[in-house]
């Protein structure tokens, strides 16, 4: 009987489980070139905020550093994103007494992860969250919005720092920038094809393919890029790949938008399966509820259906009139809440008066709510009986839903009654002009993915220990956040994990 190699065992293993497909066959078939094209000390695969951490520590710990990326700008969802960071014990959170502590952000996270969340990697993230922010200040340059905190969905306390543009692609421009002047080559349209380990060994390096079109796999030319030291895999998630999520969670069908770039593809994912790597929790797949079918991707609604109605106003039932979740739960309480509503075509709306406008999103993200109206994702109306008109809503239940969570914040209730926290500076929601956006989840976030140590290693499946020679960071590893991720976290995550792989891989 022929002996079975340990790549041909992952080969199959993974083609077993639906990961496999052809990419795996062409994966486990590259060899180790003769010649490498180009050598570098580290490689990072990924520009967005976890691989550009990466390169920026790796190259301050003097390694010499390129980013490997496949579209044709820089930075992926973390561009795109509303440049939110938890953070415990910041200067806005001690000027509204806010008091929050490493436990507390780390009780919050595995608490809503069910569980399925390593509480090893959770207090890395909790406690290391005030130095990566700092460290975006102090090393980066970037600029926070210090007037203001907010608290997203199965949190306890406000501890969301937002970027004074509003928006993850200045902490990208920045983190970029300073890789660059540290020594760092930046590599657009590159497609990795394989990740080159030796057999139940060393990862040496990668084969690419520059000049990549997007999303032609046999596009561009083969080139071959050594990591003399390791490679940090920083790939993030698959969102945007309706095949592959579809593998995981069968209901995320193209029935569903995604917020995420046209890039968030799996096919580093079942090259990271078919080399080894521990890939685990695939199937937790994240929705986000705030999200609006009024426009494609990320866009704007969302600012407006979580900042300022998640926090300020109300979320209802068109068909009831009634509210029909704590708007404030995490992501996907609220995501599965919308989409059995949908289900039974019901549709849910967030609401927010002028009051709650001018608390919320005036003071944080200014401008924000006029380019959305402007858009055509948030709808202006003067009064809460034009929009019971417009959506067919039962005036008398929506008029008593208001009421009721009015009279919750002239008491200074601590809770309202569906359960959300109330909000420092919640005003009654009784002046027009009113706002609306639609809701309907789109697929947002991967939590599962390459599981890591403490150090950001990735571990081999077989032996549960460290594969030489390679790093993970960001949403391409799993572990982290179980089974749902706080809103906020993400950005924590990337750098804290991002900025350990870079160190790491330096010394590797």
């Amino acid at each position: 009987m022929a002996q079975l190699s340990r790549r041909s065992f992952l080969s199959i293993s993974a083609a077993a489980a639906g990961l496999g497909f052809a990419a795996t066959s062409a994966n486990a078939s590259t060899k180790v070139p003769a010649k490498w094209d180009e050598t570098y000390d580290v490689v990072v695969v990924g520009s967005g905020l976890a691989g550009m951490s990466a390169a920026v520590e790796a190259t301050a710990a003097g390694a010499s550093c390129v980013i490997i990326e496949k579209m044709a700008i820089v930075g992926g969802n973390s561009n795109i994103n509303a440049g939110a960071m938890a953070v415990t014990g910041t200067p806005m959170q001690q000027k509204k007494g806010i008091k929050d502590s490493p436990e507390l952000l780390a009780e919050d996270m595995l608490r809503e992860g069910l569980g399925l969340g390593d509480p090893v990697q959770v207090k890395l993230v909790a406690e290391k969250s005030l130095e990566a922010w700092e460290w975006t200040r102090k090393t980066l340059g970037v600029e926070w919005n210090e007037q203001t905190v907010v608290a997203e969905g199965g949190h306890s306390v406000a501890r969301g720092c937002i970027t004074l543009s509003g928006t993850g692609s200045t902490i990208i421009m920045k983190g970029i920038e300073k890789a660059k002047q540290q020594g760092a080559k930046v590599m657009t349209r590159t497609y990795v094809e394989d990740v080159i380990r030796e057999e139940g060994g060393r990862v040496l390096g990668l084969k690419v393919r520059t000049g990549y079109k997007f999303p032609d796999a046999s596009s561009g030319t083969v080139r071959y890029i050594r990591a003399a030291k390791a490679v940090v895999l920083a790939h993030g998630g698959f969102g945007a790949d309706v095949a592959f999520r579809v593998a995981h969670d069968p209901k995320l069908t193209d029935r569903f938008q995604t917020t995420n770039q046209p890039g968030a593809t799996g096919e580093l994912w079942r090259v990271a399966s078919s080399i080894g790597c521990n890939v685990i929790q695939a199937d937790w797949i994240q929705c986000g509820p705030w999200a609006s079918p009024d426009e494609a991707g990320f866009g704007l609604a969302v600012g407006f259906a979580q900042d300022c109605c998640a926090m300020y106003g109300l979320w209802v039932n068109t068909t009831t009139g009634k509210r029909f979740v704590n708007e404030l739960a995490n992501r996907k309480v609220r995501a599965d809440a919308i989409i059995n509503l949908n289900n039974k075509e019901q549709q849910c709306i967030a609401i927010a008066d002028s009051n709650a406008v001018e608390v919320s999103i005036r003071e944080s993200r200014p401008g924000h709510l006029e380019k959305a109206l402007e858009k055509g994702c948030v709808f202006k109306f003067d009064s809460l009986a034009a929009i019971a008109e417009k959506f067919k809503i039962p005036m008398d239940v929506l008029e008593a839903e208001v009421k009721a969570y009015n009279e919750d914040v002239r008491k200074k209730a601590q809770t309202d009654a569906m359960g959300r926290l109330l909000q420092v500076g919640a005003r009654p929601l009784e002046n027009g002009p009113w706002y609306v956006s639609r809701l309907a989840p789109k697929v947002h976030h991967c939590m599962g993915g390459i599981r890591i140590d403490e150090n950001c290693a990735a571990l081999d499946v077989l032996t549960d220990k460290p594969i030489p020679g390679l790093f993970a960071a960001g949403e391409a590893t799993g572990g982290t956040h179980g089974a749902v991720r706080l809103g906020t976290c993400s950005i924590t995550e990337c750098i804290v994990h991002g900025r350990i792989a870079g160190q790491r891989a330096a010394k590797a």
